[in-house]
Order: structure tokens, then sequence, then C-alpha cells
């Protein structure tokens, strides 16, 4: 088997995670937002460079079976709610009450479509119906519409909207597809669920100008240097799949996603039975519960508190992150959501940052080093920190730098640890799992805020999503409701979704037949009660079905690909740990100086207490008094409160 590459990508950082057999290989690069095909390739360099000793991007393309990509652009603009202005078009005598009977829709209806949304009579003659589509669409795209969304309601909403779609193609030139392009419901999504379908086809439309440049323009560089097999997105579902199967929203949260199929396979590799991923980027906290060993579905799937009709895991993202902004609210610190990103990034990275953050606080806190910060390739900028925090924080609080920097400390973790607190309920069985570029350096603080007593920080936790993307096969999921409650209709769906699957996976390169496992089940919705029903062999429908319940068809077909180990045993025997230097920490009883472990200089086993600074490359752990660290079998840390 040849290597495998998974990059995620975020908003200020992506992380590229190259599995080859058993061993791995990581590094970080920032994101370019610009391009983001630069950052792309910069770090395929780079971890080129990591491999073989030196930059031979060809050589790794030439020695990789598959890359698999995934984004938290589409996850941090749904946050930040910036992006494409929408028309939408809805049925004659609808209203948009139901998009905004909610503060969560209120917002999002008023940043994705505001007041750009027309009407459409399907039961008009023909010439008054196309006198009044076209009218529909200018006056959208004239109120500064650049993508528009057909969402027609009822039980025909799937022949009115091919219908609309048919004489909007006839009456507007090819070449004004291009300009402003549109997509209806049906095309994307079964769902007789109105308002449900209706969001699903925003989100997707909001999504996918992005993605599509990007994701093309990567694919066309990869083919220039003749890379053999198509890109791969990882998708939020937890599987993979080329570019031009994967629809848009399927990208939002797969960057979480990774991060929640990794957290799965340490919770079985420790037999923790509740454990709580804490994914902090640069944007983003992204919380996911896994409990015995299976990720937690969101019940009623939802993107940001709204309804999607695709299934998802119970992924949360707050808004605050490492990048985030702080600000003052009256004698208070205000965090995020808005974030600098990677572009300009906080004031410390010298990229024309003018905007305090948490990673300005904790390079002043001397949590963080100047010298050492993202493996030593980004010189943080001290001056430039206290600048910002003095500007924005210090002087309109009239309080001194010290003072400031920790308490932006603990309004940062404080949030961090509410954001937990409002996911789910903590308990003596819950561990935490942080990881992320940002979820370590405070995770004690944010522990104690939270209540929780146990924590662990993977060994690849700089890139622990990008790696969790590792335990990712190539996969196609399909679901069609049943009309006709016969069992010939069923075979009948059956063969269709069959053919369907067997073409994805033929374009995917597989035999379906050959290559391929497959797996058929029935979904009975029985009031709210979902039940599965394996099939297999002689397709049949439940003796003891009603005629109220609905019923869904469900097909996965899966090519397995290689996954990566999280090695042999757990705990070891404990050793003193080796530390040869100390650091000046700023704390609530002034500066004083902490031993200093570096991760790649602990064996399995090495055991200390805090107060204490734990330091990888690529993150950076603050230990407080009374917690205790020690160090697995393959280097994971594990975190214990003491007293």
């Amino acid at each position: 088997m040849g290597k495998l590459i998974n990059i995620d990508n975020g908003g200020t950082l992506t992380d590229i995670c190259v599995v080859d057999n058993d061993k791995v290989y990581h590094t970080k690069t920032l994101t370019t937002p610009y391009d983001l095909s630069e950052c792309f390739f910069a770090g395929l360099r780079k971890v080129s460079q990591v491999i073989y000793g030196e930059e031979r991007l060809g050589d790794l393309l030439q020695d990789t079976d598959y890359i698999r990509y995934s984004t938290t652009q589409g996850t941090n603009a749904l946050v930040e709610k910036k992006g494409q202005r929408l028309g939408l078009l809805l049925s004659q005598g609808d209203s948009i009450e139901g998009f905004t009977d909610s503060k969560a829709g209120q917002e999002m209806f008023q940043a994705l479509v505001a007041d750009r949304v027309q009407y459409v009579n399907s039961d008009q003659d023909d010439e008054a119906y196309q006198a009044a589509l076209v009218n529909a669409v200018n006056t959208l795209t004239a109120s500064g519409a650049n993508r528009l969304v057909v969402a027609l309601s009822g039980d025909n909403y799937q022949k009115n909207e091919k219908y609309f779609k048919r004489v909007f193609l006839a009456k507007f030139q090819r070449h004004k597809l291009g300009a402003v392009p549109i997509l209806c419901s049906h095309e994307l999504v079964e769902d007789s669920d109105d308002l449900r379908r209706s969001w699903t086809t925003l989100f997707n439309s909001f999504l996918h100008p992005a993605m599509e440049r990007f994701l093309f323009s990567a694919e066309h560089r990869l083919r220039a240097h003749k890379f053999k097999t198509p890109l791969l997105i990882f998708r939020n579902d937890g599987g993979s799949s080329r570019v031009a199967k994967t629809i848009a929203i399927k990208t939002y949260s797969s960057g979480p996603q990774g991060g929640a199929e990794g957290s799965r396979a340490f919770a079985n590799h420790y037999d923790a039975k509740r454990l709580l991923m804490m994914d902090i980027g640069g944007t983003t906290t992204d919380i996911c519960m896994i409990e015995d060993g299976e990720v937690r579905p969101m019940q009623k799937s939802q993107i940001e508190q709204l309804p999607v009709s695709f299934k998802l895991s119970d992924i949360i993202s707050y808004g605050v992150g490492g990048s985030s902004i702080h600000q003052t609210d009256g004698d208070n610190i205000k965090v995020g959501p808005e974030s600098v990103g990677a572009a300009p990034g906080p004031a410390c990275f010298g990229q024309g940052g003018e905007q305090a953050t948490i990673t300005d606080a904790l390079v002043i806190k001397g949590v963080l080093d100047p010298a050492s910060y993202f493996g030593g390739d980004l010189k943080l900028d001290v001056q430039r920190a206290e600048q910002a925090i003095t500007k924005n924080i210090a002087d309109p609080l009239d309080r001194n730098m010290d003072q400031v920097v920790l308490d932006m400390h603990d309004a940062w973790a404080s949030k961090v640890a509410q954001s937990l607190a409002d996911y789910c309920e903590i308990d003596d069985e819950t561990t935490l799992l942080a990881f992320g570029g940002a979820g370590a350096m405070a995770v004690c603080a944010i522990a104690e805020k939270a209540g929780i007593k146990r924590v662990a920080i993977p060994a690849m936790a700089a890139v622990f999503s990008a790696y969790g993307i590792s335990f990712s096969d190539i996969a196609h999921h399909y679901e069609m409701s049943l009309g006709q409650r016969d069992n010939d209709s069923l075979r009948q769906l059956h063969d269709q979704m069959t053919e369907r699957a067997r073409r994805d996976m033929y374009a995917e390169g597989f035999d379906m037949d050959a290559d391929c496992e497959c797996v058929v089940s029935l979904e009975v919705n029985r009031g709210g009660t979902v039940t599965l029903y394996p099939l297999s062999g002689n397709l049949a429908l439940p003796i003891d079905l009603k005629a109220d319940e609905q019923v869904s068809l469900k097909l996965s077909v899966v090519k397995p690909l290689g996954h990566a180990s999280m090695g042999d045993g757990q705990i070891v025997d404990a050793t003193k740990p080796t530390f040869n230097t100390t650091r000046s920490i700023l704390s609530h009883e002034g500066r004083i100086d902490l031993p200093l472990y570096r991760v790649e200089d602990q064996s399995p086993g090495s055991t200390g207490e805090g107060p204490a600074i734990i330091e990888d490359p690529f993150f950076t752990c603050e230990l407080l008094p009374g917690w205790k660290f020690e160090f697995a079998a393959n280097k994971d840390i594990l975190l214990s409160k003491i007293n």
C-alpha cells in the first residue's frame, strides 16, 4: 500500500498528516484564505521535507495512493455569517415566518437572504407564469442576489420546480447562468418537509462557490503534477469521495468530523465510555461526545440550530478559538465569535493584525515561546502583541498589562468551558479529549471550570482531525423514501439505488461487486422512534408495518482503505520525566519559573506533576498545580486532577 495523505484545512492553520503503513508524519502551515490551493501545496511541500529530509513534492505524489481533504471554511463562513447573497423563490402563499421563528433563524436568514425573496404561482397559464418568472428573477438579481434558490412547497414541489427550471433555461441565455447560478431543492435532496429542505438548499448554495473554486483548482494542479488518482473530499458523514461526487453541504463540519472519527478510535483504544471531544482551532471550538465507542448522532440534524435534511453527527461549533478577537464589553472582556483567522492573524504573527487574541495574551503570559512556536517556523512578535492588547483591552479598561493578560486568559477559558457545559452534562465518567492547535494550551483551566477531572491530549493533537481522516474509507450513502408499500416496489427501488451506487463507484475507479462492501437497510420511523432493519437476500418489508409509518431504503457502499494504527498497549510503568530548562510564566502570584517538558524528550511512562509546561513543536500545554501527567505507550498524554 502506498502513502495516504490527509489534509484538514482550518480557518487559521492547515494540518497535513501522512500515513505510511505503521509510520505517521505530520506538519502544519498557515492557511491562505485568498487562495486555498496555496496552503494546500505549501503543506504538501513541507511534509515532503519531513519525510525525505528535503523538499520532494513530485516523489511524495508518486508514492501516494490517495489524498483526502477536509475543510472548516464552510463552517467558519456560517459561524461568522460571511459569504454569498442568496435570492429565494418560494411558492405563492408561503411566507418566511417559518424561517425566522427563532433567533437563530432570524440571524441566518438575514445574513443569507435578507429581503431577497420572491413568490411563484405554479397555477398560472404559461404566458403569465413565464412573465412572472422573468420579473421575479430580475427583481432578485437587481436586489443583489448572486445565486438563486428555488424551494417550492407542497406535494408537487418536484414537478413544479422542474417546470420552473425548464422555463428559466428557456428565458435566460446560457451566459446568464454563469453569473447567477440557480439550484432547485429537488436536485439536492428528497424531503417532504418543506422548511428543512429549503434550509438545506440555502446552506448548500451558500457553501458551494468557495468549495467549487478551490477544489477543482487543487485537482487541476494535482493533475499537472501527474498525480494518478482524483482528489478525495472527506465528508461530514465520515466517508470520502471525489470532488465531482461531493455536494457542498457535505463539507460543512467535515474537519470536526475527522476529529470525531479519530476520537472514536481513541475511545475504543482506551476503553473510554464517555469521551468529550474538544477541537480548538483558530476560529471555532468543535465539540462532540463519543459514548460506548460510537460518535453520538444528532437527534434532529441541524446546522447552526436550523433543520437540514442530511443526517449529521452531533458536533457543535462554538465561535471561540485561538484567533478569536477579544473586545471590551463594559467592564468585561468579550471573546469572539469574530476571528482574525490566518490573515492577518493575531497581532503577534506580525502580518498586520491589530486585534487582541488569546494567542497574543499567551505570548505575554509566557506559555507560548516566540522562538519555538509553530516548530520555530513562525517567530512571534511580543511587542506587537502588547500594542494590540494595550489599545483594545488595557487602555479601555484602565488596567495594567499583567492583569489584562490574566483576565483575557480567564475570559477565554471560561467561554470554552461554558461551551462544554452548554453541549452536555459533565459527570465523573467524562474524559476530555483536547486537540487542535489551541486545544491543549489552557486545557487544565478549561477542565477545572467545567468540572472535568480527566483529560487526554493525543500524540497527534496538533493535527488530530487530519489524523482522524485516516480512519475514513471511500464511501457513498443513499437514502430514498418508499412510496408504494409492497415488496415489488421495495425491490424496484433497491435496484435503482444499487445501479446508481455501481455507477458512482465505477467513477471512483472500482468495481462495486468485486472491490466494495455493500450494506442495505430499511429505516422505519414510528412516531419519532427510528428502527433500522438490515436487509439481505430476499428483500421484504416488515410484516408489522403500519400505514402511517415513514419508510426509507438506505444503501451504503464502501471501498475500504488502509487505516492508521493507535499502537499497541496503553499505560506503561511510570518513569521520571526529562527536562533541561524552565520557562517564566505569569501567574496570579507574579512571574514564576516552571519546568519545561518537551514531548520529543519524553519516553513512554514519563510521569510528573504541575505546575509545568508541556511543549510539542505544534502545541503547548500549561499544566496547573494539582494536575498529574503521564505519557502512554504511544505517547498520548493523560492528565488527571489529583486534588
